[in-house]
C-alpha cells in the first residue's frame, strides 16, 4: 500500500484536492490531521486537559462562553467547554519568540496523540487492501511523517497574493497581519514545492493551484498518473497478501526518505553559504 503524503499551506488548495481525492475516480481513503488535531483535544481528552492547564493561566478566553452562565462546565461531553480556537491561534500564530514556544509546546501536546490516530487510520486502509492512503498533514515535512510516504504531493500556489487574498475570503474576520502571521508561520509553499521535487518523479510532486476548480483537477489527474506510473497496479496486493514484506518495505522508505532530507538539508546549508 502506498503512502502518500499530502501538503502545503494554508489558503492554498490542500482540502479541495484532499476532496477530489476522497471522490471517484481516485476513492482514496483520506486521513487528516486537521480532523485527527481537533478529536484529540476535544473536552475530556488528554490533549484538552494539557492545553488547558499551560494555555488556561494566561488565555482568559481559551474556553468558549458557558451557555447556560450557571453551568460553566457544560460542554457537548459533559467534560468541560470546548476550546476556544481563535483566542488559541492568537496565541500561536506569529514569529516571535513567545509565540513560537507556545506553538511548539501545543505541538508537542497535538502531534504524539494525531500520530497514534494516524497509525490506527492506515492499518485499517492496508487492511481493507486499498492500493493508497492519502495523509493529509499541513506540516508534513516539518513533523517528519514525510519520511513515511512512498510520495509526497505539495499543492502550492507561485504568487503569494493569491494566497493572501483566498485566506482573507475565507476567513474575513483576521486582520491583514493576522492572515500574514498565519501564512508565515507555515513556511513558504514554494520552498516545499522545491523539496518535493527533490524527491524525484512520481515520488515528490506539485499540484499548481493558481487558477481554476478545472484547472486544478486536470492537475491532480497528472499527478495521480505520474505518482500510480511509476509502481505496477499489482504491488499493493503483494504487500497485503505478504504483510513481513509490507513492513520490509516500509522501512526501506522510511530509510531511503531519510538519506532524501539528509541530501536536502545539505543542499540548503550550501545554498545559504552562497548568500
Amino acid at each position: 500500500m502506498l503512502l502518500i503524503g499530502l501538503t502545503g499551506s494554508i489558503a492554498t488548495g490542500k482540502s479541495t484536492v484532499s476532496s477530489i481525492l476522497s471522490s471517484p475516480p481516485y476513492s482514496l481513503p483520506i486521513i487528516d490531521a486537521d480532523v485527527l488535531a481537533r478529536q484529540v483535544v476535544e473536552p475530556g481528552t488528554s490533549g484538552y486537559k494539557a492545553i488547558v492547564a499551560y494555555f488556561g493561566p494566561s488565555t482568559p478566553d481559551l474556553l468558549v462562553p458557558a451557555s447556560p452562565p450557571e453551568m460553566p462546565e457544560a460542554g457537548p461531553t459533559g467534560a468541560g467547554r470546548p476550546l476556544n480556537r481563535a483566542a488559541l491561534g492568537r496565541r500561536v500564530f506569529g514569529t516571535d519568540e513567545q509565540r513560537r514556544k507556545d506553538r511548539a509546546v501545543l505541538n508537542g501536546i497535538v502531534h504524539p496523540a494525531v500520530r497514534r490516530e494516524m497509525y490506527k487510520g492506515i492499518l485499517r486502509a492496508y487492511v481493507r487492501g486499498c492500493w493508497g492512503v492519502v495523509l493529509d498533514v499541513p506540516l508534513l515535512f516539518e513533523a517528519g511523517l514525510d519520511r513515511m510516504c512512498g510520495a509526497v504531493v505539495v499543492v502550492a500556489v507561485r504568487d503569494p497574493k493569491v494566497q493572501m487574498e483566498r485566506l482573507r475570503r475565507r476567513d474575513p474576520h483576521l486582520s491583514a497581519q493576522e492572515a500574514e502571521d498565519r501564512v508565515r508561520s507555515q513556511g513558504d509553499v514554494r520552498d516545499k514545492a522545491r523539496r518535493a521535487e527533490a524527491r524525484g518523479r512520481g515520488r515528490g510532486e506539485v499540484v499548481w493551484n493558481d487558477g481554476g476548480r478545472e484547472e486544478l483537477e486536470r492537475e491532480v489527474q497528472r499527478v495521480i498518473g505520474t505518482i500510480r506510473g511509476q509502481r505496477p497496479w499489482w504491488w499493493s496486493w503483494v504487500l497485503l497478501g505478504c504483510p513481513p514484506l509490507a513492513v520490509l518495505t516500509g522501512v526501506w522508505e522510511y530509510w531511503r526518505n531519510g538519506r532524501i532530507n539528509r541530501q536536502w538539508a545539505e543542499l540548503e546549508r550550501r545554498e545559504k553559504a552562497k548568500l
